[in-house]
């Protein structure tokens, strides 16, 4: 099975650190946290992986390129720079790797439609390159088979970002709430797509894949909720990559299963 990852998008709400690279490849603890996720990935059996580039998508291409050179000892001949001698592993030897460019502009259908070549008659996982969990991904594949449907999406509570005010009804502050977990659900992506799913999303480019797609799959009754339960973090903004950071830095990354 592979893992298709997002990693195409502008990044907008980051420019600090967007206008020099893309978002996916934003480090968290010296490596780009698309490596945290793949390596998540890798943990529970999942080592091979399709790319979705886009903006600034040169960088991914030349980072996978040269990962060998840059996490292990070398010898390169400086008469042919073609020739290069890696002499020990390192621990992501057996991954694959398919970096496609899926163009500046489109949007997230778009991006997963122009792969299907990649992963083309099976079973595939779809997620965003900027988010990190601790998801049990033999749980959620478990479920998608339970329920027999085209797709499942995964979803989770989040952390209200601010503290909540509680009022009576004489205006009185009755308690002070340090951001609560929230009771509604929102897509933590880590969707799981039967290879059929590429027949909803021709001509898809400036469709995002959790608006048209997955309500019209939702309104047909083929689209399951996996509720996940942990940690999770999107890095949408730089005082979320600040805090992936700190976590990591901490010893205590819980997206950290391998």
């Amino acid at each position: 099975m592979k893992a298709v990852l997002l990693a195409g998008g502008l990044g907008t709400r980051m420019r600090e650190e967007t206008e020099f690279r893309p978002k996916p490849m934003v480090e968290v603890g010296g490596r780009p946290v698309l490596w945290h996720l793949m390596k998540t990935f890798s943990a529970q059996g999942i080592n091979e992986f399709v790319v979705c580039a886009g903006y600034k998508g040169e960088q991914i291409k030349s980072y996978f390129l040269n990962y060998g050179a840059l996490n292990a000892d070398f010898t390169i001949s400086l008469g042919d720079h073609s020739k290069v001698d890696v002499h020990s592993g390192h621990l992501e030897s057996d991954w694959t790797v398919t970096v496609a460019d899926t163009g500046q502009a489109t949007l997230t259908a778009g991006r997963v439609e122009r792969i299907e070549p990649y992963v083309k008659g099976e079973r595939f996982i779809v997620t965003y390159g900027d988010g990190l969990a601790d998801i049990d991904i033999n749980k959620l594949l478990a479920f998608h088979a339970s329920h027999g449907k085209m797709a499942t999406i995964s979803i989770v509570r989040p952390w209200s970002r601010f503290g909540l005010v509680d009022v009576n009804g004489d205006g009185m502050v009755t308690r002070f709430r340090e951001k609560p977990q929230m009771d509604d659900w929102v897509s933590a992506g880590f969707f799981v797509f039967e290879p059929e799913f590429f027949d909803r999303i021709r001509d898809s480019d400036d469709m995002m894949l959790e608006h048209e797609p997955l309500n019209r799959l939702a309104a047909e009754g083929q689209l399951g909720a996996y509720r996940h339960e942990g940690f999770w973090q999107p890095m949408d903004t730089y005082r979320e990559s600040q805090l992936l950071g700190e976590l990591w830095a901490s010893g205590n990354a819980p997206w950290k299963v391998w």
